[in-house]
């Protein structure tokens, strides 16, 4: 057993997530301590200037340097809480931002220096962790399956986990357990209600799902929102974040927008049902979706399962996916895979992420 930071900092863009955790990279798991930082308003937007990888070099790398030392206060303030040395820890899972996911090119792109953060610390860091699976022929998506079903060891099975971040993913996890998963990318999570919301009305999300409960929702839209080849397709799979066009909305209020973007989530989920080898007998929903109780009724009513957030299973919501990478680093370290087949459709188990380590002890 080890101790392990990880970071994360999802497509929502909604701020940085730190978590220390004692694990052995295989069953055992330990959470310690999480700590979450909203970035400010300044630094949203740049970071947001960022996605579809276009944005000049120049702006990349400031971007990319200011991103980096954020995180590295972070992990002391993390450290510093949870009464913790830097000397203590074998590793940080550095997950970084993802700018551009085109799999389907064999191409990924999270910015983050791996070795600034190393060098910062002075703690050994693993970044990069999905460019291998990616040029092995996988999705490079979703990444935590095999941490949930480490989490998941003594529940009943099948289970589903739910992730809703900006894009939704799910895992399945049958009677083996680690030996008998598929997960992919369900559709859009957060992402598009955040972007509506805050567009049309200022705000960073939709709050308990306010703006959708006072709304409609325009079923010709969902229609059409539905009609979109991903759904379509096998999985393994995964998205990027811009892969809906939702000018089809332009003509509605903001909350009959709320309301047909959150109907889309559940409908999505909903699409992902057949997909999988055996209904779940239970969904378990983590990221800052499990928080908004309309998103959650409409998941129930679209899965006509028992749907509730993680916490109901003694998990902490907010720091699943941080709490993901660092397992992930420790496994990084060890050689072990961190993708397999039935997650992201690579062809043989993968391991990957790259190694940093400082220049000077901690």
């Amino acid at each position: 057993m080890v101790l392990a930071v990880g970071l994360m900092s999802g497509t929502s863009l909604d701020g940085i997530d730190a978590a220390l955790i004692e694990t052995d990279g295989l069953t055992r798991v330990e959470p310690q301590a999480f700590l979450s930082e909203a970035y400010d308003e300044a630094f949203r937007p740049r970071l947001r200037g960022l996605l579809g990888g276009k944005a000049a070099a120049a702006e990349v790398a400031a971007v990319e340097a200011e991103l980096t030392d954020r995180h590295a206060v972070l992990v002391r303030r993390l450290l510093a809480a949870a009464g913790r040395r830097p000397s203590e820890i074998a590793v940080v899972g550095f997950h970084g931002q993802t700018i551009l996911h085109e799999p389907e090119r064999r191409r990924t792109w999270q910015i983050g220096d791996g070795q600034r953060l190393a060098e910062q610390l002075g703690i050994e860091v693993v970044a990069d962790f999905r460019s291998a699976d990616v040029a092995a022929g996988g999705e490079g998506a979703p990444f935590a399956p095999l941490y949930h079903a480490a989490r998941a060891t003594g529940l009943e099975r099948p289970l589903a986990v739910l992730n809703l971040g900006g894009v939704g993913n799910v895992t399945w996890i049958g009677a083996a357990g680690g030996q008998d998963l598929l997960a992919f990318d369900t559709g859009p999570a957060n992402a598009l209600i955040d972007d509506w919301v805050a567009r049309r009305a200022g705000l960073s999300c939709d709050l308990d799902g306010r703006l959708a409960a006072a709304g409609t929702v325009e079923r010709g839209i969902l229609v059409r929102l539905l009609d979109h080849p991903y759904f379509g397709r096998r999985p393994p799979k995964s998205l990027d974040r811009d892969a809906w066009d939702v000018s089809l909305l332009e003509g509605l209020s903001t909350e009959d927008g709320a309301a047909t973007l959150t109907a889309f989530t559940a409908a999505s989920v909903a699409a992902a049902l057949p997909l999988l080898p055996e209904a779940p007998r239970r969904w378990l929903v983590t990221g800052g979706g499990r928080r908004n109780p309309v998103l959650l009724q409409a998941l129930r009513d679209a899965l006509g399962a028992i749907v509730e957030p993680v916490e109901a299973a003694g998990w902490n919501g907010d720091a699943v996916e941080a709490e993901a990478f660092a397992y992930l680093a420790v496994r990084s370290l060890e050689g072990l895979p961190l993708s397999l087949p039935g997650t992201t459709g690579v062809p043989a188990p993968q391991t990957g992420g790259r190694r940093f380590r400082p220049r000077r002890a901690a």
